[in-house]
């Protein structure tokens, strides 16, 4: 099994086998705490070889410095088929969407992503503080 994407975007879709991936980003910026992010979405493409055969369980948190997680577990399963025409690898695409992801500090977050109990992946993601621009000074 091989991660070939895993990042935390705006939005992404699936169409045709084709993973789309809209605004990968892993900062954030904020005048103030709490931050509710309204939506995002994690997109994945795992390629699996042909002995990986099998139903597979994904499992992605989010957590704080000190790994506290800040909304529950998001899971998911992928059954990985493959056809007779003989490749010798499957990509699974999956997109798990975030609603109203509150992160109640400043400072650095992880996304993980386990696959069947084990780790596969991490993101960063930082809130930052939006600075006040110093006021222009008079001519």
């Amino acid at each position: 099994m091989k991660v070939e994407i895993f990042t935390l975007c705006d939005a992404a879709t699936e169409y045709g086998g084709k993973l789309n991936i809209l605004g990968s980003f892993d900062h954030l910026w904020a005048k103030d705490v709490p931050v509710v992010h309204p939506h995002c979405a994690v997109a994945i493409k795992i390629r699996f070889a042909r002995i990986e055969e099998g139903n597979h369980r994904l499992r992605i948190t989010v957590g704080d410095a000190d790994g506290k997680l800040v909304l529950p577990a998001l899971d998911a399963s992928v059954a990985v088929r493959f056809t007779a025409d003989g490749d010798e690898t499957a990509v699974a695409n999956l997109i798990l969407n975030i609603q109203q992801l509150k992160l109640p500090s400043f400072g650095e977050y992880t996304v993980d992503m386990a696959v069947d109990g084990r780790q596969e992946g991490s993101l960063p993601l930082y809130l930052r503080a939006i600075k006040n621009p110093a006021p222009e000074s008079p001519g």
